[in-house]
């Protein structure tokens, strides 16, 4: 997997009233909503442990929706990044 960077100004986070970290979770977040990342993998992107990225989306009244199909994404993200 190769890496992307993407560069925000300080501005831009200003005028949002968000840390680094908080936009982080927040797309982390959206993106697991809509289906576009399991829940390792935005786990992974917002910077959290599992259970605690569980723990924020039952904050939100988000439901965990995990298949057979997000387990075999999740042990290929985890592979890939050495946990497993």
């Amino acid at each position: 997997i190769t890496p992307m960077s993407l560069v925000i100004s300080d501005e831009m986070l200003d005028s949002i009233h968000m840390s680094p970290e908080e936009l982080r979770k927040e797309l982390a977040v959206q993106l697991f909503q809509t289906g576009r990342l399991t829940l390792a993998q935005a786990g992974a992107l917002a910077e959290m442990p599992q259970l605690q990225f569980q723990q924020l989306l039952a904050s939100r009244g988000i439901a965990v929706h995990y298949g057979v199909e997000d387990l075999e994404a999740d042990m290929k993200t985890l592979r890939s990044l050495g946990r497993l």
